[in-house]
């Protein structure tokens, strides 16, 4: 079982996720490279807000394929084009629907582009079981 890190001494997350997840045994980890908001189709939605549900969904498709659900991400890193800042709660609310009340240490990262002009939004997830 991965394991929530929120010491008391410090302030609580500012968001829907964990300071820091502990991972208490030997298992299986799988790290994602940058997962970006392309269908398998390789159209990119327009809008940011079908932009991280697409790349949820291909978050999710790579954990299915390795035998793994939601609950066992333990980090997020969010890359999110500064233009689109305005459009960061919706951003926020595909990881929260996604990840359904797991709390997975999380890390948003605002950059000026991202590899493809089209990409808004770009997720990497360690996940462990």
């Amino acid at each position: 079982m991965n394991r929530e890190i929120t010491p008391s001494s410090i302030a609580p997350p500012a968001a829907a996720y964990a300071h820091a997840v502990l991972v208490e045994r030997p298992g299986r980890v799988l790290h994602t490279s940058g997962v970006v908001p392309t269908r398998r189709d390789g159209t990119v939605p327009h809008p940011i807000a079908e932009q991280a549900q697409v790349v949820w969904g291909n978050i999710v498709a790579m954990l299915d394929e390795a035998g793994m659900t939601t609950a066992d991400v333990v980090s997020v890193t969010t890359y999110v084009v500064v233009d689109e800042l305005s459009s960061l709660a919706a951003v926020m609310a595909a990881r929260d629907a996604t990840l359904a009340g797991h709390r997975a240490a999380s890390t948003l990262v605002t950059v000026p582009a991202l590899a493809r002009e089209a990409w808004k939004v770009e997720i990497a997830i360690v996940a462990a079981r």
